[in-house]
């Protein structure tokens, strides 16, 4: 069986916990590197997997090297342009973790550079691959819901600002705080069950408001705590957003918060059609309700590692260079979306896409 030799870029949170649990069960995979500019947190992963070959901590070692066909990008967000347009020019394929970068120019630039040196490029958003995604998305596509005028989605919870003061809350290195890390998830998924939706016009606001005094915060627990700087660091990104889209298909409101003062998780998505309408509880199942019976369906399915089957159609795309619903060209539009959402928040108007 032909293995195809990988490098991994940045071993952080994204890596451990998704991709080198799902690469390692990949037969047709090699990871040849693991690279982090801490080599401690590589090191971890070549002891936890002693499948890695390699442990570096320049990427370049690896762009370099020409049995490495492809690379997976799990840096933090301002590092994902460099290091994949580093990688594309190398002629390597590459797998870079949502978001695409920290603006949409630059993800046209990817986009662009992919094309030019005829290479998959991949971009992590991989709600595509949940099961609930995907029969949401078929009962879309076969008429189900009828008529679907519209979608609200919430991704609100409790005073969660991850790695308060550090890269998360810092806008030129993460280009944004709840939009752009769980946002984008939400509205990509929205746009791919719409069957690539176009936008027309939108209008958002954003709010810091939760933490304006990072040293007066307080909180139960910090995602990322390890990153946080809340004596010296810096927070001016979005904890509260909420706003409108139109699009060719559907209109979309929604509201999100990575920290409000209502202890309560609210992460779902209603999509309302005439025939019939349903709720997806983010990340796992969704109740399907007919107009037509009035009843109230609750499927039940097994849901498979959504990122297992995105990495395995990674390397299917780079083993026989057809593109999948994760290439760049198939994610742009959501990049669009988010970065029209910061203008419009800018402008404090609505704006035309």
């Amino acid at each position: 069986m032909k293995k195809t030799a990988i490098a991994i870029i940045g071993c952080g949170r994204i890596a451990q916990n998704a991709h080198f649990p799902a690469l390692t069960t990949l037969e047709n995979v090699r990871i040849k590197y693991a690279c982090d500019l801490i080599p401690e947190k590589a090191e971890a992963m070549k002891e936890k997997y002693p499948a890695i070959e390699q442990v570096i901590t320049d990427y370049k070692i690896a762009l370099d090297d020409p049995e490495v066909e492809a690379v997976f990008v799990l840096t933090p967000n301002y590092a994902h342009y460099t290091v994949t347009m580093d990688s594309l020019r190398a002629g390597k394929h590459v797998m870079c973790e949502k978001p695409i970068t920290v603006n949409y120019q630059l993800s046209n630039e990817m986009a662009e550079e992919a094309k030019k040196q005829n290479r998959i490029l991949n971009i992590g958003v991989c709600n595509r691959y949940h099961k609930s995604v995907e029969k949401l998305e078929e009962m879309y596509r076969t008429g189900k819901f009828g008529n679907l005028y519209h979608v609200y989605c919430s991704f609100r919870s409790f005073r969660s600002i991850p790695g308060l003061g550090g890269a998360f809350t810092t806008k030129a290195q993460s280009g944004g705080g709840v939009l752009i890390d769980w946002g984008v998830h939400f509205f990509d998924l929205i746009l791919y069950i719409l069957g690539g939706a176009k936008l027309k016009s939108l209008t958002c606001d954003t709010y810091c408001e939760m933490a304006k005094d990072m040293k007066s915060y307080k909180y139960h627990g910090m995602w990322a705590e390890d990153t946080k700087d809340i004596e010296n660091g810096v927070n001016d990104v979005d904890d509260f957003i909420t706003g409108y889209i139109r699009t060719d298909k559907a209109s979309i409101s929604f509201n999100g918060a990575w920290a409000q003062n209502l202890d309560k998780d609210e992460m779902f998505v209603d999509f309302l059609g005439d025939k019939g309408g349903a709720r997806l509880n983010y990340g796992n199942f969704f109740e399907f309700c007919s107009g037509e019976t009035l009843e109230t369906e609750n499927p039940e399915y097994d849901i498979p590692n959504m990122y297992l089957r995105e990495d395995e159609d990674f390397i299917h795309s780079v083993e026989t260079g057809e593109k999948n619903r994760n290439h760049i060209e198939n994610v742009l539009e959501s990049a669009k979306l988010l970065d029209s959402l910061y203008k419009s928040a800018e402008l404090r108007r609505e704006i035309e896409v």
